[in-house]
Formats: structure tokens, C-alpha cells, sequence
């Protein structure tokens, strides 16, 4: 797998001369038809499934890289669990693919596992947040050099995170959203494993990987997970046509993306029908992780919806904060607010039928809320009490 192919206009070109099309898209590699198979494990259950210690590498054959060693081994395998206790009467049934147990607690080590495992030398991302945090534990990993550059308001207790992998970190003043093109120079000395690198976009693909081969000989009838840059929902995109060309799925699930309302320039580009997508003005949202007002695959990720006849939603700031509390206390998972835009977009479009009680919904849960500080506990949640007055305190509850 060395050729890399352009979804627009189908040129093509060998990896490492170009980092994105000269009609300005973004590249992924070719993958051969005869390379794509199930690994054989048995049809899975759709209530419950999980490959316990099997990692992404399971589908090493349609990977630009080979198995490494150490944390990288580790990525991938997430379970997949159906959820009835945030399912609705109307709703579909809801299956949580829980990206959080990976390593580093996100999808993006997925794509850097692969990344590390192709590339030699020193490696770097722009990112403030979990792909920051997962190029610099898989290059500690690796005894690799790591240069991390992030946003001038990254906060603190991220920085502090990040640093513990003991990487070069730079906070960056001036236009952070240029630096995704300031990093393609290929002078550099640092392979920049970005947000929808070939590379990235290559092992972020297996998510859908197994979540196709845990609904086998089916497919679930829809995947919705969280948009940034675009390069997951262009991963997802880029297995299901695999799997369809291989001819192991026969139809392709329709791709639901959910953006934070305060920034959503693919949901508008969706809304007016347009086929690209603009750069918008975005303003403060507590989906951070997704806070991206010029997404460099936006326009493929567009596509991807275009294509699985899906849509693109905005999600309100007062419902995703009610979403990451409500999956923390009915479902028992902390997520940070840019994963819970998608299951609030699931309950969107249950509200308007698009997604019906009869259909099956695997939703995208891109990262851990455990890593991240929480809005203030609320004083009532929280109750000093001394040690004499817990007996008669627990009475009570039970009572």
C-alpha cells in the first residue's frame, strides 16, 4: 500500500510525494479489493459485542503498516455495546462503540499506531487535545521525538497532560487554524501525523472495520459520531466503500455527523446543499475537541453523508451539556461534551423519524470524559457528613 488516490478527481500519487491533491483535497491510500476480508471470527451479537484483547491490527492487510511493538499493539479492539437505558420508546436501538478504552483514552490512537508504525524519525501534531495527547505517549513509546504544537488558550491541566509524555511543546501565538498548512512543508525534519493524514485517516478506517464485522453478515442501518477536521468521519467513510467494493457489506449504513452549534461549518454547508464547505466564524463552546471552524476534510466528509444518504446536525450548547450528563448518569459513561453531540443528534433524529424504532444505530463515543475537568458539581450533589451520621445517613436512602 503505497499509492495514495484523491476521492475528487482520482489522481494518484506515491506516498510521501504529496500531502494533499493538486485540486486542494485531501489524500487517502489505494487499497487492492483482494486484501479486504474478515479476519474470521464468528458473526457477532449485536447487543453485546466486544474482541476483548484484539486491536486494530486484525486488519493488517488493508494497512500501510505493519504491526509495531509496545502501545501502538494496543489500539483499536473497543467494544460495542447495545445501551437501552438511554434508548427511547421510538428510538433505535442504540449500540455505543466506546473509543475511550483505548490507550490513550480516544479514536486517535488508532491513526497514530499506524502513523508510528510506518514512519521513521521525529514526529509532531497541531492539536490541543487528544490527538496531542496520543502522538506524544506513542512517540515516549517509541523512544521517538514528539513535537506538539498547540493553541495559544490551551488550558493547563491539558498541558499538563501532555507534557508528562515528556514531548517538545510549543504553545503557538497567531492563526493556530494556518498551522495544519504550515506543517505540510515536507522540509521540516517532523513527519506530522495531523488530523486527516493518509496515515491517520488509514487506522482511524478500522473503527468502522469492526463495527461492520460485529453487526455481520448485516450492518447496522446507521453510524453517527462527532465532526472536526472530518478525517474520522473520512475513515469511516473510506471502510464502509472498501467493505462494499470486497464485497463483504452489501449496502452502505448512512453516516449521521454531529457538530457543536457554535461551530458547524459542515452543517451549514449541508443545510444550504452546497458541496463545500466555508470557513465560518466560530464562537466558545464546550466542545473544545471539535471546535474547528475550517476543517481541512470538510468537504469529504460532506461527501461521505452525500454519498450514504446521512445528514449533518447542529447541536445546541445547552443540549450537548445535558447530553454528557445524562450518558454519565443513565448510561454510567463520562465522555467530554464533543462526544456527546452524537448521541444528541440520535435523539434528534429519533424526535423527527428519521431514525426509527425498527433500526439499528452505532454510535461513534470518540473519546473518555475522565481526562477532562467537568463542569462544577452542583452543591446538592455533593454533602458533608461526619463519620458517626453515615449508618443513619444510608438508612435513609434505602428507606
Amino acid at each position: 500500500m503505497d499509492r495514495l488516490v484523491c476521492y475528487n478527481c482520482g489522481a494518484s500519487y506515491s506516498f510521501g510525494t504529496a500531502a494533499r491533491c493538486t485540486c486542494g483535497e485531501p489524500l487517502w491510500f489505494e487499497t487492492d479489493d483482494e486484501a479486504v476480508s474478515w479476519p474470521g471470527a464468528d458473526p457477532g451479537s449485536t447487543d453485546a459485542v466486544s474482541y476483548g484483547h484484539d486491536s486494530l491490527w486484525r486488519y493488517e492487510s488493508v494497512l500501510p503498516a505493519v504491526a509495531p511493538v509496545g502501545l501502538a499493539a494496543a489500539a483499536g479492539g473497543t467494544p460495542l455495546l447495545r445501551t437501552p437505558s438511554i434508548e427511547t420508546a421510538d428510538g433505535p436501538r442504540v449500540h455505543l462503540k466506546l473509543e475511550g478504552t483505548n490507550p490513550t483514552g480516544s479514536f486517535k490512537d488508532r491513526g497514530t499506531a499506524v502513523g508510528i508504525g510506518r514512519v521513521d524519525g521525529p514526529v509532531g501534531t497541531v492539536s490541543h487535545g487528544n490527538m496531542a495527547l496520543s502522538v506524544a505517549a506513542h512517540a515516549a513509546a517509541t523512544d521517538r521525538e514528539a513535537v506538539i504544537l498547540v493553541a495559544e488558550d490551551t488550558p493547563d491541566s491539558r498541558l499538563a497532560m501532555i507534557a508528562q509524555h515528556d514531548p517538545h511543546l510549543f504553545r503557538v501565538r497567531g492563526d493556530y487554524g494556518r498551522l495544519y498548512y504550515d506543517t505540510l512543508d515536507g522540509d521540516l525534519g517532523v513527519t506530522f501525523l495531523n488530523s486527516d493524514s493518509p496515515l491517520r485517516v488509514a487506522g482511524q478506517k478500522t473503527v468502522a472495520y469492526e463495527i461492520c464485522e460485529a453487526f455481520r453478515p448485516e450492518v447496522p442501518d446507521a453510524i453517527v459520531l462527532p465532526v472536526s477536521s472530518g478525517g474520522q468521519a473520512s475513515g469511516v467513510w473510506k471502510a464502509l466503500r472498501e467493505l462494499r467494493s470486497a464485497g463483504l457489506i452489501a449496502d452502505l449504513p448512512r453516516i449521521y455527523l454531529a457538530q457543536a452549534a457554535r461551530c458547524d461549518p459542515i452543517a451549514q454547508a449541508y443545510r444550504r446543499g452546497a458541496s463545500r464547505v466555508d470557513p465560518v466564524t466560530d464562537e466558545p463552546t464546550a466542545a473544545v475537541s471539535i471546535n474547528n471552524a475550517d476543517p481541512p476534510s470538510g468537504n469529504r466528509a460532506l461527501a461521505a453523508v452525500h454519498d450514504t444518504n446521512g445528514a449533518v446536525l447542529s447541536i445546541a450548547e445547552e443540549t450537548l451539556l445535558a447530553e454528557t450528563k445524562r450518558l454519565a448518569a443513565e448510561a454510567g459513561i463520562a465522555v467530554e461534551p464533543s462526544c456527546a453531540v452524537a448521541t444528541a443528534a440520535v435523539q434528534e433524529l429519533s424526535e423527527s423519524t428519521e431514525l426509527g424504532s425498527d433500526e439499528d444505530v452505532a454510535v461513534i463515543v470518540t473519546g473518555s470524559g475522565y481526562k477532562y475537568e467537568s463542569p462544577e458539581t452542583e452543591s446538592t450533589a455533593v454533602r458533608e457528613i461526619d463519620r458517626g451520621d453515615v449508618p443513619a445517613a444510608v438508612r435513609d436512602l434505602a428507606s
